[in-house]
């Protein structure tokens, strides 16, 4: 499976489970859509759902005039997952994690989520870059 159809089918379970009721490894399993499990999808769902407080304390942390619970599913899933790869994810560069979340946004999202998540990113990444 290549990392973009990994982040996308990661997307999918993430926004599951965020949104619903639903077992981790049903969204999973849904998600796959029975094909084979990927090591990097798996990493990126459960090391999301494993990091949970601290991804969204620092996407808090750069919402302007916004809480977290209040925008688009979509989008926090897209930045979870994004702020993840960024924070914990050593062997991916912050730009790549950044425009493939950018490219999940444009796919995923509204009109003004690229924008949006793009300004987050950027804010999240000079932190990272600081610390």
């Amino acid at each position: 499976m290549k990392r973009r159809t990994a982040r996308e089918k990661a997307l999918q379970a993430l926004f599951q489970i965020d949104v619903s009721d639903i077992a981790v490894n049903e969204a999973i399993e849904h998600a796959l859509d029975e094909e084979k499990t990927d090591p990097f999808f798996e990493q990126l769902v459960h090391g999301v759902l494993e990091h949970q407080d601290q991804l969204d304390e620092m996407i808090s942390k750069h919402l302007v005039n916004w809480k977290l619970d209040r925008i688009a599913n979509v989008d926090r899933a897209i930045l979870r997952l994004a702020a993840y790869e960024m924070a914990y994810a050593e062997d991916i560069p912050v730009n790549v994690s950044m425009n493939e979340a950018i490219e999940l946004a444009k796919r995923f999202g509204d009109d003004k989520a690229t924008k949006f998540v793009n300004g987050v990113l950027s804010n999240i990444k000079s932190d990272i870059e600081q610390s």
